[in-house]
């Protein structure tokens, strides 16, 4: 039965039989979707993530009441809005606040306190930050909480942070800077001040202060399309998503990256990511933390 079953995956157009699933899912069908992913977002889905892309998507295809792939790859073709929600599906979003805590502990010392330590005519300055795959929002939130913290006289200056992100429903979740008690278990005691239980007052959901929310603009973008800023920027964070990407995309990627920031500014990658081949401009400063050239 085995060797049957293997026989008819290889078929280019075949349909992967199998009773416990809900849906049928040909090759075909995984082959249409990776291209797509691949088209509109630039996330390279490899055959391993087959499951993953049946599993996120077999919820779509109940709300709209389809019975197979298929069809909603039909779907797909007549309804441009789909296109949105199929890149939401299929986004994995997994962070937390204070992830990979070194790149915070640079951050406070060679963002926040130089910028700090520059302020010596005390005139007004502008800082950026750019959250490139926010998320959830846990990144820029722990971006703003450090600046705050760390930047005693931060109102008297222009500082900003943007985060963007592809899935517009996450993106929607993070903007109201709220999150499960649960969740202070990764933010260090000196931050909880700036964590207030909800009005419900439960105890079960907490918010993120108001003067820590102000600092951050949330956006929609796809990094594969036009980027609408014009920088520089002082940091840019973009962590765990360039894992999603082929090798030429990601050389793209850092490279517009570097047209964006500001010389001796930062730039951040995830802990299982590394940039293939010379980046002219980049050094390599710190596990994942690389420096544009002054």
């Amino acid at each position: 039965m085995a060797s049957v079953r293997t026989s008819a995956a290889a078929l280019p157009g075949a349909v992967v039989v199998d009773p416990q699933r809900e849906f049928a899912f040909s090759n075909a069908d995984f082959q249409f979707l990776a291209r797509l992913a691949y088209e509109h977002a630039g996330i390279s889905l490899a055959e391993s993530k087959r499951n993953l892309v049946y599993g996120r998507l077999s919820r779509r295809l109940r709300a709209l009441g389809l019975t197979s792939f298929g069809q909603y790859r039909e779907y797909l073709e007549g309804d441009d809005s789909e296109i949105e929600r199929f890149i939401n599906s299929i986004s994995t979003n997994h962070t937390k606040f204070f992830r990979e805590a070194h790149h915070f502990t640079h951050l406070r010392s060679s963002v926040a306190e130089t910028f700090a330590q520059q302020d010596q005519k005390k005139v007004p300055r502008r800082l950026r930050v750019w959250s490139a795959g926010c998320s959830s929002g846990e990144e820029p939130y722990t971006i703003a909480l450090v600046l705050r913290r760390e930047m005693t006289d931060m109102n008297r200056h222009d500082v900003r942070i943007l985060a963007t992100d592809i899935d517009t429903d996450i993106l929607a979740k993070a903007s109201c800077g709220e999150y499960s008690a649960e969740a202070l278990d990764n933010v260090p005691d000196s931050f909880c001040r700036y964590f207030k239980p909800t009005e419900e007052g439960d105890g079960a959901t907490i918010r993120i202060a108001q003067e820590v929310r102000s600092l951050i603009t949330f956006r929609p973008l796809n990094l594969m399309e036009t980027w609408p800023m014009k920088g520089p920027f002082d940091a840019i964070f973009c962590r765990n998503v360039m894992i999603y990407f082929d090798a030429p995309t990601k050389s793209k990627l850092i490279e517009r990256f570097v047209r964006l920031i500001k010389p001796g500014g930062w730039l951040y990658i995830g802990h299982s990511e590394s940039l293939l081949g010379s980046h002219p401009g980049l050094q390599l400063m710190g596990r994942t933390i690389y420096r544009r050239d002054p």
